[in-house]
């Protein structure tokens, strides 16, 4: 999810984020967030909820993404994502990984799994409706689901280092390279009712289409292309995704981190 320059603490929270609960110090073993995205116009779009659990030499994440306000007048989506894996001393290595999406009343459901060997199998049931060019085994081989492809740059971030990383993903129907780039440090001001103040580590993020994705884009889904700004607000080895901008075939979105609970600790950016 190598650089060297220290990611610098995120101390310049404001008054009300100060005021929370201060996290323990200590590696917390769970780890929840709240995402509010917007879109055009600023209106609220989606919110997206993930849980991170590193326990020993494992890891889990689970991922909920769900429209909200007006955004359910044109597209009504429930999304649930879950991979398990290994923690190694470079990284992290999946084990199984399933999603499981409803988009105007049309369910898919992705399957991977990953074997010792960094062989991957995976399946995406229903079928494309329009023709992709197929992901052969050979492409799927050493690739890791997207939720452990942030994961990978978030534990590099955590660890001291910068954003250059290129992580190639397979989700059960789509294989593409997610390239992260270094943008240097960059300091934020609250914006948009979020209340953080201080330094981040920009990354800027862009998507490369190998196999799997059907050529008109109609069916497309996620990120092509983004920024994120990174910093560290609670103990451990990952950093936390404070900002984000992408672009998807859907239009422009921005997104806000509004709330991180981790050991017993709950600090709120947003209401």
């Amino acid at each position: 999810m190598s650089h060297r320059p220290l990611l610098p603490l995120a101390g310049l929270l404001p008054l009300a984020l100060a005021a929370a609960s201060a996290v323990p110090d200590g590696k917390p073993e769970h780890v929840k967030y709240r995402v509010e995205v917007y879109g055009p116009a600023g209106l609220h779009v989606v919110t997206s909820r993930t849980e991170i659990d590193e326990t020993g030499d494992s890891y889990a994440i689970k991922s909920s993404i769900e429209t909200r306000g007006m955004a359910g007048w044109f597209v009504t989506m429930k999304s649930t994502a879950e991979t398990r894996g290994r923690l190694t001393p470079d990284g992290a290595q999946p084990e199984s990984f399933h999603s499981d999406t409803e988009r105007n009343g049309i369910e898919r459901h992705n399957k991977v799994t990953y074997a010792s060997d960094r062989a991957v199998s995976g399946s995406s049931t229903p079928p494309p409706k329009e023709p992709v060019k197929p992901v052969i085994p050979a492409q799927m081989r050493g690739t890791v689901d997207n939720l452990t492809a942030f994961f990978l740059l978030e534990r590099q971030l955590g660890q001291g280092g910068n954003c250059d990383l290129t992580v190639p993903v397979f989700d059960g129907q789509q294989r593409s390279d997610l390239q992260f780039t270094d943008g240097g440090q960059q300091k934020l001001s609250p914006k948009h009712d979020q209340n953080f103040a201080g330094m981040t580590t920009v990354c800027h993020m862009k998507r490369v289409e190998i196999a799997g994705f059907p050529a008109n884009g109609e069916d497309e889904e996620g990120a092509r292309s983004g920024t994120l700004w990174y910093a560290k607000l609670i103990p451990g080895d990952l950093v936390q995704a404070i900002r984000m901008e992408m672009q998807t075939g859907s239009g422009d979105v921005s997104a806000y981190l509004a709330e991180v609970q981790a050991s017993g600790a709950n600090l709120k950016l947003m209401e």
